[in-house]
């Protein structure tokens, strides 16, 4: 029953953590009237939360393996309860930004549960359930919506105290029905982060989320007040309006995960991109009201799909360092969500637009989509030379003239001949001399009517023991039908034959 109940309560988890981490930008139009905050300081006071959300994801995630995610969950709740008591009684901007720095602890749970509940699905799962436990995000579309509602009938200070209540309730139910007896993986952080580092899909995987997961944060933070400023919005009408976007963003995240375990996810994610950059560019041209919604709505479709498939990337390829992988990917996306608002106020601090904002989201969103696509067919190439090199029967290839470009290990292992003895010399190297040129003259002629040639024939290995093998050899054509190299693939059948003889 307790394992059965870890997804819908980590879930919750998340809710609550993004609620709290975005308390201070849901509430930002009623604390200003309070506390008076430059301009220069405003971007800072509301991305500030999202930089230790995000750097804390690192270390969250490793140590959800370690002391499983009950424990890490409940101390975070109670550590939250000290930032929000605070920031409901300060009234300065440092406090805020002090305050507000701890609420980053909010933010950085999210690698708990994504660390945490692949242990209890098995693998073709993995894409859903991470979706439905990123759909936690509609934490922050619940405070963007619900804290002015709130604050218009009990004042902001009060409705950030109503969040201590929430807090203490689940530092409770995580006490009573977190699973205590979750599997643990004691490995060191030094010795996870040497398993990924060098390993260039993550810093893809990390790119990409930075773009994806950072665009639905840069916009849940910075849409509440550029509402207001730029549209002249009502805030709870602002509020409601970032909270559909929050809320397209969250539902449509497992359906990208649930799409990932059903197609390959690298496709889905040229997709993703592709939407990104059209929307950008409509945005960078500032539209009215309609066509800035459709924009915006665009953008969370994408950033949902597209945070859905990254986590279901990430565990396929770092398995064993899941939870330190999964910590640095999203924590490039939380960073992803912090620099957006700061650049797009100081472009409009300049020139009075967010146009050229905007359109450089679009050209990010672009060379995204190039990168995509090359990933793909990196890993495609990748999958080929795995097959060539894993495979027991020898393999070589020849240009046209009989030179030898390329051989596996299993030809090494049957000739004798490394791949550097081997590369730039003709395969008569291996010609034992009891064939016929006879023998060669049909060989030939039959490859170049039916482009294919089997047989058996008697080699040399590179110690001299001749061997009998089983040799097929395949030309290959361009486009144009003109032969460009040939493939030989080849076994040893001398035990075989040797069977035959004894048998007779």
């Amino acid at each position: 029953m307790i394992r059965k109940m870890q997804l819908p309560l980590q879930t919750a988890n998340l809710v609550v953590g993004f609620m709290v981490w975005v308390l201070i930008s849901s509430l930002l139009p009623f604390i200003t009237e309070d506390i008076t905050i430059p301009a220069e300081r405003l971007a800072i006071v509301t991305a500030i939360p999202v930089v230790l959300g995000s750097i804390l994801r690192i270390p969250l995630g490793y140590y959800a393996n370690i002391f499983g995610a009950r424990i890490i969950f409940l101390v975070s709740f109670i550590l939250l309860l000290f930032p929000v008591y605070y920031i409901s009684e300060t009234s300065s901007v440092a406090g805020l930004i002090i305050g507000g720095t701890f609420l980053g602890i909010g933010g950085a749970v999210f690698s708990v549960g994504v660390t945490s509940l692949p242990k209890y699905f098995p693998k073709e799962k993995h894409g859903l359930v991470n979706g439905i436990y990123g759909m936690g995000n509609v934490g922050t579309a619940i405070s963007t919506f619900a804290a002015p509602v709130l604050a218009t009938k009990f004042g902001w200070s009060t409705t950030v105290k109503f969040y201590l209540i929430l807090l203490l309730v689940f530092a409770v139910l995580n006490f009573l029905f977190g699973d205590r007896k979750e599997a643990k993986v004691k490995t060191s952080l030094v010795e996870q982060i040497k398993g990924v580092y060098k390993n260039e899909k993550l810093w893809f995987f990390s790119l990409f989320y930075f773009i994806t997961f950072g665009s639905f944060v840069a916009f849940t933070v910075f849409l509440p007040n550029f509402l207001v400023t730029y549209f002249g919005l009502e805030k709870v009408d602002a509020g409601m309006r970032t909270a559909g976007f929050i809320a397209v963003a969250t539902f449509i995240r497992p359906v990208g995960g649930w799409l990932a375990d059903k197609f390959q996810p690298l496709f889905l994610l040229m997709g993703v991109f592709a939407g990104f950059t059209f929307a950008a560019v409509i945005l960078a041209f500032s539209p009215s009201i309609g066509l800035y919604t459709v924009g915006s709505m665009i953008i969370a479709i994408c950033a949902g799909l597209g945070n859905g498939v990254i986590f279901k990337l990430v565990p396929m390829y770092f398995n064993k360092q899941a939870g330190t992988a999964n910590g640095i990917v999203s924590m490039m996306g939380g960073l992803g969500g912090f620099f957006p608002p700061l650049l797009l106020a100081t472009i409009h601090s300049m020139t009075g637009s967010y146009s050229i904002g905007f359109m450089a989201f679009s050209q990010v969103a672009l060379a995204s989509l190039i990168m995509v696509i090359w990933l793909y067919y990196m890993d495609r190439l990748s999958l080929q030379n795995e097959v060539f090199n894993s495979t027991a029967q020898g393999i070589l290839v020849t240009d046209t003239t009989g030179q030898i470009k390329a051989v596996n290990p299993a030809f090494t292992r049957l000739t004798g001949f490394t791949e550097e003895e081997a590369l730039g010399k003709n395969p008569n190297m291996l010609s034992s001399g009891r064939q016929s040129p006879d023998f060669y003259k049909d060989m030939w002629e039959m490859l170049g009517e039916e482009g294919r040639w089997q047989g058996q024939l008697w080699n040399k290995r590179k110690d001299g023991k001749e061997y009998l093998e089983l040799l097929t050899i395949a030309a290959v054509k361009d486009g144009s039908g003109d032969t460009v190299r040939y493939v030989g693939t080849f076994n040893d059948i001398t035990p075989r034959q040797e069977e035959g003889n004894r048998s007779e």
